[in-house]
């Protein structure tokens, strides 16, 4: 069987008389790991049966039953959403409406009900209570309603993240007289197929799949299987294939018919995987084989479809859920990770903009990581919100072995990674999660020993007023930012002077300078701040000036970039932070930043600026539109840099603080990193960077004192500065104070077991002189940020410098700037 393309339908078709079990087993489950890794998914949901009346009779069904007496046909509005909040209290993500097929159509009760509701079809009536569990609740709605008009899809696409049609089979022969489907117009195979056929063309992404046993050939099952690819192939749209078992009722005209063998099963589930391959989803519900979980891994499966914490499977109420706990060992028994995902899976979610309606992208971000899988902790970057149970605790059991284990050695050795290296080790979960945080914890013993460094700082933010258009920032005030936090203000040189004295004498060895790229700003701006701090306190250090200032300072005094740096350098700057890297790649830069500077240009500001003998950090902020590529392409490229110059002190992660963030406001970003996310951003660049970058440090701000403390545990070994002012990361919503005094550092410090070490800026010790000064400072004189002074009148605008546009689009009035 030759595994690197899938079968012909000719070739499938053979395979009916396949017997070999083990051999389709065998290579069924080595696709879905070429696939799928390690991982099987399932989705925490809660199960709204909106209506059991059908006007279908399919002879194995205990769902549907005809109108009962005292008892109403549908749910009304408050008990859906007393079910849907009910399912959001237990953390599920997912409100799966399930319900019968146009009762109307066969009941006037149902009629009847409907009118009462304000709707005739059971559908129109269906998009109204998704509607309304999208507003009131955080679930994303996936629809099962039956066969469908493209009218009707396309009315239940605006509110369900995925809809689902079980084919079931394409046999016309089953609902011949004597037939499971007889009685039943919904399941001629034509009509269903048509239904899915629509929903593709229609751009939703969709569930389906067949049930086996109902007396169809394993032929007859093939070609249902090969109908939906060919489907698939022409539209993409289906995420998952459901084999699901036929299970006899009581009561039912199948009360008596035999179940398929566990043999049948597995031999159908393998099938499905090698017609569809490694990437197709492959599904068991795993309520209807107890027992025998492992036997559908080894088949090919990875997902177990949706589990419900709080409702029962309405349409198999005899076979219960199994507690997620338990389904979690029994998966971990078979070497894999149960993973949460949503209802829509992720390479669908990671394109919003084909498969989702507008107003359902921003609800999908906000329930998404980076990988489109399930957002499972409360956690956020810059809030009080405590770190989720998923933290570095030691060292994992054992060192893992396989692939992520000749990676980490790869790394520990100081390899080069590759990007699907480190994506790999971006995606760990679970024991690899901790495999890498342990690896890079003993990496930065190895390269700073147990001590932890920290700098007594000052940051001083000289204006919020920026023309650029940054999609992420909450701090620059433009014509079109004034509702965010803050007003507009631009500080004087004196200011500065007074700031930098007070810092001085609180024991600060350092001021840390940055701001908007005001549009009267030029390059001699820069270098007045420079004079003016140095005037103030000669031998404080000043690290001030991303590259997005140095590029914009430099050409409007017609400049080269190295002779502005130089010019900067002579004026008293020692050093500059390495932000406005954002994600050094403009795949993603076209969306955060597009007319800052790009990533060639980032990365010559610093080698100009490490060829000048200026040293710099590197930072990256994560957690937004990104995926874990656009995160290893980013290290790569500064481990390249600094392979070349040696100019990076060290690597400083900023997950991304949402709340006040446009780009989030508008519903086109995610809301900061997830717990595990940001610690591995910490420990990915400990492994990937060594031995070039030997200083990682944590944000307390944007982690919180927890959460710092869990990055110095993964691969950080340094904690940042006091600040003494923040307000860039305030503006953005967080809650984190705006200082954290030596003495707090240090009490964190030891709380870890570790020793405290004050640095100065180039990581040497700080002088005693300033360590002593530092201690008992007295409080902050209240700052005063004064409003900006109206230009004079009549004095010309000045043409605004956009690097990452083309020069003609490099027009246009500061106003404009937003």
């Amino acid at each position: 069987m030759d595994e690197s393309r899938r079968p012909s339908a000719d070739e499938a078709l053979a395979l009916a008389a396949e017997s070999d079990l083990a051999a389709l087993m065998r290579a069924a489950a080595a696709l879905r790991d070429r696939g799928h890794g390690d991982l099987v998914t399932y989705s925490r949901k809660v199960f709204i049966p909106l209506t059991q009346l059908c006007r279908d009779v399919c002879h194995y069904c205990t769902f549907a039953h005809p109108p009962r007496r005292g008892e109403r046909a549908y749910l009304t509005p408050d008990e859906v959403l007393a079910i849907a909040k009910a399912g959001e209290a237990a953390g599920c993500k997912e409100a799966l409406f399930t319900l019968g097929d146009k009762p109307e159509r066969r009941y006037r009760a149902a009629r009847r009900e409907l009118a009462d509701l304000g709707h005739e079809t059971t559908l129109s009536y269906l998009a109204e209570v998704a509607r309304l569990v999208l507003a009131e609740t955080s679930l994303l709605p996936h629809l099962n309603p039956g066969t469908m008009t493209a009218a009707e899809i396309a009315a239940l696409r605006q509110v369900s993240v995925s809809q689902g049609l079980m084919l079931e089979s394409a046999s016309a022969r089953l609902c011949q007289k004597g037939g499971p489907h007889f009685g039943s117009p919904d399941k001629r195979p034509e009509a269903r197929l048509e239904t899915i056929r629509l929903a593709g063309e229609l751009g939703v992404p969709f569930t389906s799949g067949i049930l086996i046993g109902i007396g169809e050939t394993r032929r007859e099952r093939l070609e249902a299987l090969l109908a939906l690819r060919e489907l698939n192939d022409r539209y993409g749209h289906i995420q998952e294939i459901i084999v699901q078992n036929f299970r006899a009722k009581p009561e039912t005209r199948m009360a008596d018919a035999p179940e398929p063998s566990l043999d049948e099963l597995l031999w159908t589930i393998a099938l499905a995987r090698l017609l569809f391959g490694p990437a197709m989803t492959i599904q068991a519900p795993p309520n209807l084989s107890p027992g025998v979980l492992a036997r559908l891994l080894a088949a090919g499966i990875d997902d177990w479809g949706g589990v419900s914490p709080v409702t029962p499977d309405f349409v198999n109420p005899e076979m219960p859920w199994p507690q997620l706990e338990a389904l979690a060992r029994e998966t971990g028994r078979s070497a894999k990770l149960l993973t949460e995902r949503l209802a829509i899976y992720p390479a669908f979610a990671a394109q919003g903009e084909r498969w989702l309606d507008p107003a359902l992208r921003k609800p999908v971000l906000d329930a998404s990581d980076s990988d489109g899988l399930a957002r499972t902790d409360g956690w956020v970057a810059g809030t009080s919100a405590p770190p989720p149970s998923e933290t570095p605790k030691g060292a994992p059991p054992h060192r893992p072995d396989g692939t992520l284990g000749r990676i980490l050695d790869r790394a520990r050795a100081g390899q080069t990674l590759s990007e699907p290296d480190i994506v790999t080790l971006f995606r760990a979960r679970g024991e690899a999660f901790a495999a890498v945080c342990a690896a890079a914890d003993e990496l930065r013993a190895e390269v700073n020993g147990d001590a932890i460094s920290y700098v007594v700082t000052r940051n001083i933010n000289y204006t919020n007023i920026c023309y650029f258009r940054c999609q992420f920032c909450a701090f620059s005030k433009g014509k079109m930012s004034e509702n965010l936090r803050g007003r507009p203000y631009d500080l004087d040189t004196g200011e500065i002077a007074r700031r930098t004295r007070e810092a001085w004498a609180r024991g600060a060895s350092e001021v840390c300078m940055q701001g908007g790229i005001h549009p009267d700003y030029t390059g001699q701006t820069y270098l007045n701040i420079c004079r003016a701090v140095k005037d103030a306190a000669p031998d404080i250090h000043i690290h001030a000036f991303s590259p997005l200032e140095v590029w914009q300072g430099a050409h409007t005094l017609g400049l080269a970039v190295p002779d502005f740096l130089a010019a900067l350098r002579d004026a008293g700057l020692g050093s500059l932070p390495g932000t406005a890297a954002e994600i050094l790649d403009d795949e993603i830069r076209a969306i955060l930043c597009p007319d800052k500077i790009d990533t060639e240009q980032w990365l010559a500001v610093m080698k100009a600026a490490h060829g000048v003998g200026l040293r710099t950090t590197a930072t990256i902020m994560y957690g937004h539109v990104e995926r874990p590529e656009h995160w290893a392409r980013h290290l790569l490229r500064l481990r390249a840099l600094q392979a070349e110059t040696g100019g990076f002190t060290e690597f400083v992660p900023l997950p991304f603080v949402h709340m006040e963030a446009p780009l989030y406001g508008k519903g086109r970003a995610r809301k900061g990193p997830t717990y595990r996310e940001a610690v591995l951003m910490h420990a990915v660049a400990r492994l990937a960077l060594h031995p070039h970058i030997g200083n990682i440090q944590t944000s307390w701000v944007k982690m919180g004192p927890d959460g710092a403390k869990a990055c110095l545990a993964a691969g950080a070994n340094d904690l940042g500065g006091t600040l003494m002012n923040e307000t860039i990361t305030r503006a953005a919503g967080a809650s984190h104070g705006q200082e954290m005094p030596p003495e707090s550092m240090e009490a964190l410090i030891g709380s870890l077991g570790r020793a405290p070490i004050q640095r100065t800026t180039l990581y040497q010790p700080a002088p005693q002189s300033r360590v002593t000064a530092s201690f008992g400072a007295p409080a902050l004189a209240t700052a005063v940020n004064p409003a900006p002074k109206r230009p004079a009148r009549g004095q010309p605008a000045r043409q605004p410098i956009r690097p990452g546009l083309a020069a003609g689009d490099n027009a246009g009035a500061v106003g404009s700037a937003d």
